[in-house]
């Protein structure tokens, strides 16, 4: 009876400490929780709108919405574990996170456009001055 206590006691200890740990690692960095979520929640609303105006409600499209936010939130968190446990990794997180930031953002307006939010033009205005040494759309 007192081994069990003990194990017990050891076990909701031990679950305590890590979901404290992550709790405190969550609070410290909301700011880049919150980013990566409005992202892919904004990709997701008008990549759902531009899909039902083509072909109509996809449950399995809508799903990858959560699927790819929880991949995110886990590189996210994976990598700042690894800035917290690293002292000279503090660079890790800008740097790893910073394509998705761009092609999520260009996915975004791209869907933005294909459910009408945005005129064509404007997106392609926008691509222009991305790569402005290939030239202007005709």
């Amino acid at each position: 009876m007192k081994t069990t206590q003990t194990l017990l006691a050891f076990t909701s200890m031990s679950i305590g400490f890590i979901c404290s740990y992550f709790l405190e690692l969550t609070m410290q960095n909301a700011e880049q929780y919150l980013a990566i979520t409005t992202l892919v929640f904004a990709d997701g609303f008008f990549g759902i709108i531009a899909g039902i105006k083509r072909e109509g409600f996809k449950t399995y499209k809508a799903i990858k919405i959560l699927r790819t936010l929880i991949f995110w939130v886990i590189m996210l968190t994976l990598i700042l574990v690894i800035e917290k446990s690293i002292p000279g990794a503090g660079w890790l997180s800008e740097t790893m996170l910073m394509p998705l930031v761009i092609f999520q953002l260009i996915s975004t307006v791209k869907n933005a456009s294909m459910a009408g939010f945005v005129k064509a033009d404007i997106v392609n205005q926008i691509l222009d001055n991305i790569d402005k040494h290939k030239g202007t759309r005709k």
